[in-house]
């Protein structure tokens, strides 16, 4: 196993430009904490802090699809690179101006949320020009979706530690310095330089015109719900036995899950075309969050945490797998930020819906949510499978020269919605 990754870390410029993807995404992975933080630091109350960031969630959904679709059109140094700095000059208007004018603060959400750069997206698309074997993309991509776990454990430790070092204003400052060194990392590398999109036709939906990619969406949306609400879920447990580190152990105990299915998962080649064992996975997915609503006493709860996690990393790493599939030539970028936006704003409504459900019945109705979000899941991807079809496996070699910077190796324009009917 170790061999393996080892393996694909030599390849040249992977470590350098998963570390400056990580690395760059810090802000993002962050902001929201950072900015109640903050907000609470200036004498806002719990409403604004979470008005702000809810603002922040948002625009940040909104503005990943939109700027992949600019960087599928023009090249990654020309967007991401000014759009790292744009997002971190609105984080710096909020520390400078705090909260008053409220506007100017609003504002500085809606700009740092938008002008978040797509390095997630960008990420995957640069995988098979890197790696040079598309057999081997399925490996990267579990141990990118491994390390976004570690990033997510990692980064609200770093804010929390520049809050108590020097202030909350100077964990927004640093935390978004680093953000854009990160992407400087990733743009200014050969790779990124290089890659190209490949020729698209030109149609408003972009992405969104395959029927693949609009079942994987729809699937992540309700895994979204799944995760987002587990997070408030298992504050209200925490508070129901004892408090303390009672959430924490949960919520550690999920992505420690998803970090060791991940791992796992990446280190070996499975049989099958990707979108039966997406299917497959789903229903783990699924079947892992059911039983948190049994919500059992602490250590129980520690352990079916950790199962509920155990299967999402993977699940994640075929889904990247499927849309690049699925994704409509010269849209990879786009497609692969469309899944993020899905994810995000799944999660952000799994939040929404989380207070009333717990209000009403506590942690274990809190749980149930959950449940319902992966079975949700589970029902579209099972539901809507013939707009998923198995496509014809790629070749495993990947094109060498310019072609090696493209990342759509698929000929299928549309496998959902052909041109002459598209909706």
């Amino acid at each position: 196993m170790a061999a393996g990754y080892g393996q694909l870390l030599r390849t040249r410029y992977a470590a350098r430009l998963l570390a400056g993807t990580l690395v760059g995404r810090l802000p993002n992975a962050t902001g929201p904490l950072a900015v109640v933080l903050f907000a609470r630091a200036e004498g806002g109350s719990y409403a604004l802090a979470g008005g702000l960031s809810a603002v922040y969630g948002l625009c940040n959904a909104v503005g990943q699809p939109l700027l992949g679709r600019a960087v599928d059109r023009y090249g990654q140094p020309r967007i991401m690179l000014p759009a790292s700095v744009l997002s971190a000059l609105g984080m710096v208007l909020l520390a400078v101006v705090g909260l008053d004018p409220l506007p100017v603060a609003y504002a500085a959400m809606v700009m740092a949320g938008f002008f978040t750069p797509p390095l997630e997206g960008g990420l995957r698309a640069l995988w098979p020009g890197v790696l040079g074997r598309a057999d081997r993309l399925h490996a990267a991509y579990a141990l990118d979706a491994a390390a976004q776990e570690v990033m997510f454990t990692v980064g609200p430790l770093l804010v929390t530690l520049c809050v108590a070092v020097w202030s909350e204003r100077a964990a927004l400052l640093v935390i978004n310095l680093i953000g854009v060194l990160g992407a400087l990392s990733v743009v200014v590398s050969p790779p990124s330089r290089r890659w190209r999109s490949a020729p698209r036709e030109a149609h408003w939906l972009g992405a969104l015109r395959s029927g693949g990619m609009l079942v994987v969406l729809g699937t992540y949306f309700f895994v979204g719900i799944a995760l987002g609400s587990v997070a408030v879920a298992a504050v209200a447990y925490a508070d129901e036995h004892g408090g303390g580190m009672v959430s924490s152990y949960l919520l550690s105990a999920l992505s420690g899950g998803a970090l060791l299915g991940g791992v796992v998962y990446g280190a070996r080649e499975w049989p099958g075309e990707p979108e039966n064992r997406l299917r497959v996975l789903i229903v783990l997915v699924a079947l892992g969050f059911v039983p948190l609503a049994l919500a059992p006493g602490v250590l129980g709860m520690t352990l079916l945490a950790g199962l509920s996690g155990l299967f999402f990393a993977p699940s994640l790493a075929c889904a990247f797998v499927v849309v690049d599939r699925h994704a409509p030539k010269g849209t990879v970028t786009e497609a692969f930020s469309w899944l993020v936006t899905a994810f995000v704003v799944g999660s952000s409504v799994g939040m929404t819906v989380e207070g009333p459900a717990v209000e009403a019945g506590g942690a274990a109705a809190g749980f149930a949510v959950a449940g319902a979000g992966g079975l949700a899941a589970l029902a579209v991807m099972l539901t809507a499978r013939r707009f998923l079809p198995p496509l014809a496996a790629p070749s495993t070699t990947v094109a060498t020269g310019p072609a090696a910077a493209e990342n759509d190796r698929n000929d299928a324009d549309d496998p959902g919605f052909r041109t002459r009917h598209q909706a």
